[in-house]
């Protein structure tokens, strides 16, 4: 199956400016870790951005089918980047990043609406905590070891502030979340060694804004908060860019 949304790359391309070749290079690399139900296309504009900015931009195509094999994809372009790597995960891309992060390339970690999970921890543990008073994720029943979520509550749930055209197109092209992924326990988390920086989107339906809050004040994270539904990445690329940017900065 292929994994990239064509339709959602096409959108982003036409609606975004096209990455010019970077003007001066940066002794700092970034690397976009995706989450559950989409793929790296999502972070089409963030690298527009970050790639002009002169940053080499790296980016991770996950299966999201176990996290062990996820983190494996990311060890794999960790070992290409040319500098020291600011590594960011959105959404489930957080438990990605926080065992993958481990790797000595690995200067700082950046969690966008992202899971953050302990050592022992999954994310279905963190994603199954009560939240009083706001919604969780419209997840389907488990089918054959997969999660999806409801195709008619997914754009509201997902991405409320992005187009709706693209909204649906990514309803309809979800890709399924392993329950591999979504029940794997983390071994090592790296935000225990590295500094961290957290984006908490107040507006999220996917993972509830009170915890991503939590999460980004158990591992000591630099964190701000952004009016925006869980697809920030997708309504507000430059803002997510300077959070990366801040990041990277502090790395150098």
């Amino acid at each position: 199956m292929k994994r990239i949304f064509w339709g959602l790359l096409v959108a982003m391309i036409t609606a975004a400016p096209a990455a010019a070749e970077p003007s001066s290079g940066k002794a700092v690399s970034i690397v976009l870790v995706h989450g559950a139900f989409v793929d790296a296309s999502g972070w089409l504009p963030v690298y527009n951005i970050l790639s002009a900015d002169g940053y080499e931009v790296l980016v991770v195509q996950n299966s999201t089918i176990t996290l062990d094999g996820d983190v494996e994809a990311t060890r794999q372009v960790l070992e290409r980047a040319k500098h020291p790597v600011v590594l960011v995960g959105h959404s489930y891309g957080g438990a990605v990043i926080t065992e993958a992060g481990g790797n000595p390339k690995v200067q700082s970690l950046v969690y966008i609406a992202a899971f953050a999970p302990e050592a022992g921890e999954s994310v279905y543990q963190l994603a199954t905590a009560p939240t009083p008073g706001e919604e969780g994720a419209p997840l389907l029943p488990p089918s054959d070891g997969f999660l999806l979520a409801d195709p008619e509550k997914f754009p509201s749930a997902f991405a409320a502030d992005v187009d709706a055209s693209i909204t649906r197109f990514m309803a309809a092209a979800q890709v399924p979340w392993g329950l591999g992924a979504v029940q794997a326990e983390i071994v090592t988390p790296a935000w225990r060694g590295k500094p961290s920086y957290y984006l908490v989107t107040t507006q999220d339906h996917m993972v509830p804004p009170s915890a991503q809050r939590s999460m980004a004040a158990r591992i000591g994270a630099k964190t701000i908060e952004m009016q925006s539904s869980h697809a920030v990445m997708l309504s507000h690329p430059q803002d997510v860019a300077d959070f990366i940017r801040s990041a990277a900065d502090a790395a150098k």
